[in-house]
């Protein structure tokens, strides 16, 4: 017979999940995926110790990925939407052209603008790193400024891009884990995310103020790398047209995946009219990304591609989406079987007693996405766990789940790269070649946005509540007609 699980037995599966990421993942570096999996193990004891049948627990894992299958089908689409782009030349046009207008007299502000820029555009923090960072390093080095400031700037203008690029896969995966939808999460975080870019963008300036102007040779890589974009692509103005149908679909509120699709199909039309690339490589680039190799330029070498092009450029592809989306499933699993042994609703009954104000949930969001990511050191894991824990005391509180997914990303997302032993970490600091601790105090951004979300859930300001309606209707219906 079915009973209500205790709170020893609710927390239990969730303390398992904390200690097997801790030490395998966190100490072991063993892969998370087969790690949740365990948890999982753990959750389905518990959950057939409390009477919960396994054809039960199938029907609650169903369920999740049921609900999450249309963001699933998203981010899919976005690997399409990045492999067109880049061989369409769009995303390397805009690089090309952000480089070029680098006022290195202004190094550390610059360093936080482009790399936002470049972020939003590609949707990845660790590719904006590794490409224009790396070249902002060096231009930084020349100029003798603070190099952990600039690498600061760095990450938090990268992390400021992938928090707000429709293109990111961690901002896609917030409103699947909260039940909210993509462009209204992305237009919601504009409360927390545009206070702490001022306040980054007034301490880079007044720190960057009395750097000296003068002549500056751009450092070798830099102009090699834009010799090589303008090699390899054709420039055209409208290689701007994929961006534009997104951000005129963002504006009009135009469902996502049709969206995506219709400028990837722009994109892939621009691949052969402007770029001149065969029918054969736009459609591999759709499936495993856009590769150098592609290019058949007369007098190119793609063999002589210096290692900062091809990070930059070779990426995309529904492939490219793989570990998100598998992680994503191995989470699924873990909160299917919570969910129907009641273990969540037994920790939220329990929460719910204690937290009586807005202020107060939003304050145990932040507590626990930094508890996850100083655990796990992993974005991703740092957004589902926590999203699936709050997301029913948001809906008890009357609170739209837009609300939730904006806090996920404010504690989980920007936090990961501050954190030494995550895998963010340690990519930045070996890619800058400044160590964690020494650009964390810089990357104000990263540490802002939580604080802004706990002001923020103190007096209301930015708080939308549901209204009646929203109240009987299911999360993940509504998302499910927003993305379709």
């Amino acid at each position: 017979m079915k009973r209500q699980p205790t709170f020893a037995e609710a927390v239990f599966p969730i303390a398992a999940m904390l200690v097997l990421l801790a030490i395998g993942f966190g100490y072991f570096k063993f892969q998370p995926e087969p790690l949740l999996l365990l948890a999982s193990i753990c959750a389905g004891f518990i959950a057939l110790r409390v009477g919960v049948k396994w054809d039960e627990m199938m029907e609650g894992v169903r369920e999740k990925i049921d609900a999450a299958m249309p963001a699933i089908l998203i981010l899919i689409s976005i690997g399409v939407l990045i492999g067109t782009w880049m061989i369409s030349g769009s995303i390397p046009m805009m690089i090309y052209f952000g480089i070029k207008i680098i006022n290195p007299a202004f190094i550390i502000l610059i360093a936080f603008v482009v790399s936002a820029i470049i972020s939003i555009v590609t949707g990845t923090s660790w590719g904006s790193v590794g490409t224009v960072g790396v070249a902002l390093m060096g231009i930084a080095t020349g100029l003798g400024a603070s190099l952990p400031a600039t690498a600061g700037a760095i990450v938090a203008g990268a992390y400021f891009g992938d928090k707000l690029s429709p293109l990111s896969d961690t901002t896609n995966l917030a409103p699947i884990a909260a039940g909210s939808e993509l462009y209204e999460h992305i237009k919601h975080m504009l409360y927390t995310t545009i206070p702490a870019a001022v306040i980054s963008l007034i301490v880079y300036t007044v720190v960057g103020f009395n750097l000296a102007e003068g002549s500056f040779a751009t450092p070798d890589t830099t102009e090699t790398m834009l010799n090589t974009l303008e090699t390899m692509f054709s420039w055209n103005i409208l290689l701007l047209l994929p961006p534009i149908i997104i951000l005129y679909g963002s504006i009009k509120k135009k469902p996502t995946l049709p969206t995506i699709v219709a400028s990837s199909i722009v994109a892939a039309i621009l691949a052969k009219l402007i770029q001149g690339f065969t029918w054969s490589d736009i459609f591999a680039s759709t499936v495993s990304g856009f590769n150098v190799s592609m290019v058949k330029v007369e007098g190119f070498n793609p063999e002589n591609v210096i290692w900062e092009v091809t990070r930059l450029v070779n990426r995309g592809g529904m492939q490219s989406m793989t570990s998100v989306i598998l992680i994503s499933f191995c989470a699924f699993v873990f909160a299917g079987i919570i969910t129907k042994a009641s273990c969540l609703e037994v920790i939220m009954t329990t929460l719910m007693k204690k937290v009586r104000r807005t202020g107060s949930l939003v304050l145990s969001t932040v507590v626990s996405g930094i508890t996850m990511a100083l655990v796990t050191g992993n974005s991703y894991l740092s957004i589902i766990i926590p999203g699936e824990i709050f997301k029913d005391a948001y809906k008890k509180k009357r609170l739209h789940a837009k609300n939730l997914s904006r806090t996920l990303e404010d504690s989980g997302t920007v936090v990961v790269p501050l954190i030494p032993w995550s895998s963010a970490g340690v990519y930045m600091a070996g890619t800058l070649g400044v160590s964690v601790l020494s650009y964390a105090p810089w990357a104000i951004l990263c540490y802002l946005g939580f604080f802004f979300a706990i002001i923020l859930g103190y007096t209301g300001i930015g708080i939308e509540k549901l209204k009646e309606n929203d109240l009987k209707t299911d999360y993940s219906e509504n998302y499910k007609e927003n993305v379709l």
